[in-house]
């Protein structure tokens, strides 16, 4: 059986020796971008290699991109390879914030090719409260080859999103805060507030109070009624760089909404325009 969007602690665990599954660990922090490299090395889901946001997922800041561009997907073909994956494994891929980093390495496998990926629900915190193994062994990888089958088709630009608002052939959702979408406090970014006509949906709306995905009909609901008339191929995803906006796209392909978009500059790229407008209300 191939997972393609969520896969549980309990499936994880019982496939941890199979040799056709690899996990990567993603774990992240804005604020010290070292963290999630040190959490790792004091402990991680055994076998998981270790994913960096900004050294593996995304490519060097340029003056007009984003804060994570997206990244040399020959390059990250190639570490997928040295990291042992090839084009039949089935991926796992968590962090410890409820899917907010690894939903980024979900969104980059499968604009690459590969559908046989899924982020662990509940990430590596109800990894743990399960009382599942963790280890602080690294693994011992045996390379492999990876070919990628990229599909451009999945991520906007910015005048894309600037004439398909204009147009009004998409809608655009925005994952941040309410407090960043609105513009009353901005801790990242140099100018806060929004795009002009787009939705906030809050990535942390998908999650129940444990911080496990919401029931695919409940999200469906959400979303049906958010994006209303818009179909799902019509929807791009924003957040402040690209990153957690994949979950609101992970959450909508659980809600069988398949077909939006990643908006992939996001908000820190969308500032870069001195003439980009802004909206704070």
């Amino acid at each position: 059986m191939s997972y393609t969007t969520l896969v549980s602690a309990d499936i994880l665990a019982e496939n941890l020796n199979n040799p056709d599954w690899r996990v990567f660990d993603c774990r992240f922090s804005l604020i010290d971008v070292t963290a999630g490299h040190k959490a790792y090395r004091q402990g991680h889901i055994p076998g998981a290699r270790y994913a960096d946001l900004n050294l593996d997922l995304s490519a060097p800041v340029q003056s007009y991109t984003g804060r994570h561009p997206l990244p040399d997907f020959r390059v990250l073909g190639k570490k997928l390879g040295d990291w042992g994956v090839n084009n039949r494994s089935q991926i796992v891929v968590y962090d410890d914030a409820g899917g907010a980093f690894s939903g980024r390495m979900w969104w980059l496998l499968r604009t690459m090719g590969h559908t046989h990926v899924a982020v662990l629900d509940g990430g590596f915190g109800h990894w743990k409260n399960q009382g599942l193994p963790v280890t602080t062994t690294l693994p011992q990888i045996t390379a492999s080859q990876f070919r990628v089958y990229l599909d451009n088709q999945q991520w906007l630009n910015a005048n894309e999103v600037t004439d398909g608002l204009a147009t009004r052939k998409i809608t655009l959702i925005d994952a941040r805060t309410p407090e960043r979408f609105h513009g009353q406090q901005e801790p990242i970014d140099p100018v806060a507030g929004h795009v002009p006509k787009a939705l906030n949906r809050p990535l942390q709306t998908n999650l129940n109070k444990s911080g496990l995905f919401l029931p695919a009909d409940q999200l469906r609901q959400q979303f049906s009624k958010l994006l209303a008339p818009y179909p799902a191929e019509q929807v791009a995803h924003m957040c402040g760089s690209g990153v957690t906006a994949c979950h609101n796209l992970l959450a909508m392909e659980i809600a069988g909404l398949s077909g939006s978009k990643l908006y992939a500059g996001s908000w820190s790229e969308w500032i870069t325009n001195r003439n980009s407008p802004v909206a704070t209300d």
